[in-house]
């Protein structure tokens, strides 16, 4: 007799995946900006602290972000953080993409008002072809915030970072990834739930596992995987992502006391080498500025 397994009583479809597409995802935010400002104001970012400026700041000094550096903001929303590190390096110019039309015009709209047309560019685009949008071996950094798990292929995408980004760039990533417990019943939980948010987002959340693969495969370089490092009096807790939680119906927090958390925060910085990894795998190992 087959051994039982009580996640056969599970699709594995669910966990992970959902069939929502690019233009899936502008359709969803076209719809739905007017929600995320509403609750989120234009920081559209659920691990967040309560000043979210100070989480910017932190972002910015955890990508590594300089004045004259040419980033690409993957994933823009209506370019808040943009905007704030527009204000914060008054050299760096930020090539903005993202697949709502709708964004596209509220981003601007932001951008003409705070006077930063010479800084930020918008581009309503799939980021799945930024190496079809932006020129090759160009770019100092490429960031995504809160976006990388809209993308339902993600080794295309990060093929394509890998494509635009100049030798020594990097790529930064800030999101959700699935949970992993040891527990059976508490794992099927925990997929249950991604599928929910999956589903009614237009996402795909990341194993983190597999997006390590997918880099080390390709050749960069990694130089951390950590949670955000955010002082538990200045989290928030995630109060204004169960406000959002509510209007979808989705995942609410009833009572943190039996409530099972899906999802884990990850920051991830990966470098493009400056080097041939084959003819120069020694230089893996050597101090790098």
């Amino acid at each position: 007799m087959p051994k039982f397994s009580f996640r056969s009583l599970f699709s594995s479809s669910e966990k992970e995946s959902t069939s929502a597409k690019p233009v899936d995802v502008g359709e969803f935010y076209n719809q739905t900006t007017d929600k995320f400002l509403a609750v989120y104001g234009e920081i559209i970012q659920a691990f967040r602290t309560n000043d979210v400026t100070k989480y910017l700041d932190y972002t910015a000094q955890s990508a590594r972000l300089a004045d004259g550096m040419t980033v690409i903001d993957a994933g823009c929303g209506v370019c808040g953080p943009a905007l704030h590190f527009a204000d914060k390096y008054p050299t760096i110019k930020i090539e903005a993409c993202t697949v709502s039309s709708v964004q596209v015009e509220k981003a601007n709209e932001r951008i003409a008002a705070a006077g930063k047309q010479n800084q930020i560019a918008v581009t309503e685009g799939d980021y799945h072809k930024l190496n079809k949008t932006y020129p090759n071996s160009h770019f100092d950094r490429v960031y995504f915030l809160e976006s990388f798990g809209h993308s339902n292929d993600k080794r295309t995408l990060l093929n394509g970072v890998w494509d635009v980004l100049k030798p020594g760039g990097m790529v930064y990533i800030k999101d959700l990834f699935r949970r992993i417990s040891s527990d059976e019943w508490e794992q099927l939980h925990i997929d249950h739930i991604c599928g929910q948010i999956n589903k009614a987002y237009c996402y795909h959340i990341a194993d983190l596992n597999a997006i390590l693969d997918i880099l080390r495969s390709k050749g960069y370089i990694l130089h951390f995987v950590k949670i955000p490092e955010v002082e538990v009096s200045e989290f928030e807790h995630l109060s204004i992502s169960n406000d959002f939680q509510n209007l979808f119906d989705i995942g609410k927090i009833e009572s943190w006391n039996d409530y099972v958390f899906p999802i884990d925060f990850f920051e991830i910085l990966a470098e493009k080498p400056r080097f041939n990894t084959e003819a120069e795998k020694h230089l893996y190992f050597m101090n790098r500025k």
